[in-house]
């Protein structure tokens, strides 16, 4: 009975702040509309009892992203009147694309059957002394550890190429270049100049 009023109770913050994110004029209200949401999934996933997802769920999308996102917002002085100027220009795409998503979600809600050997083809869960956590990390370390490595290196290189394509050196800009001074002697180092008794220097 706890369980399930935990539920209802998530499911519904969760449906009710994901459709404020969706209308919120404001889109400083909307990311904590946002981060609301992402805390009553991740609820619903401690009580499914995938605590990991829920773990990641509100380290990586709430600490990371969405805080991210809302500094980014808050920083940048954007006038948003300017950029609803132009919305009703793009009304009827879309329009269009609403209804092709519509048809879609109809067509797919529609169409679902669950299969009558679903129930007994289910992978058989893991033993109760071990946690969601351990279990997952042995499976990832175990067997799939090299698709695993893979992973990362191909995010590695993402980043890297990102990194790249953005970094931008400015020629107008003085920058430290470590080869020169170490190579300078005293005569490049220093100028000495002989000034005259009574004058100063031009």
């Amino acid at each position: 009975m706890l369980v399930a009023l935990f539920f209802y109770l998530f499911a519904t913050v969760l449906i009710a702040s994901s459709v404020m994110v969706v209308s919120a004029k404001n889109p400083v209200h909307a990311v904590l509309f946002l981060i609301l949401a992402f805390f009553n999934a991740a609820g619903l996933f401690v009580l499914l009892g995938a605590e990991f997802l829920a773990m990641i769920l509100v380290v990586v999308y709430v600490g990371a992203v969405m805080v991210l996102f809302l500094f980014v917002v808050m920083m940048l002085d954007v006038n948003f009147a300017e950029l609803r100027a132009g919305v009703l220009r793009y009304l009827p795409i879309g329009l269009i694309v609403g209804l092709i998503l519509l048809f879609e979600l109809v067509f797919v809600v529609g169409a679902w059957v669950t299969a009558p050997q679903l129930a007994s083809d289910a992978p058989t869960p893991p033993p109760s002394e071990v946690s969601n956590t351990e279990a997952l990390g042995r499976l990832l370390y175990t067997d799939y550890v090299y698709l695993f490595q893979a992973a990362g290196l191909i995010l590695l290189v993402a980043m890297i190429g990102a990194i790249i394509l953005t970094l931008h050196h400015r020629r107008d800009v003085k920058r430290q270049n470590i080869s020169d001074q170490v190579a300078r002697s005293p005569e490049t180092a220093i100028e000495v100049v002989k000034v005259e008794t009574g004058r100063g220097l031009q």
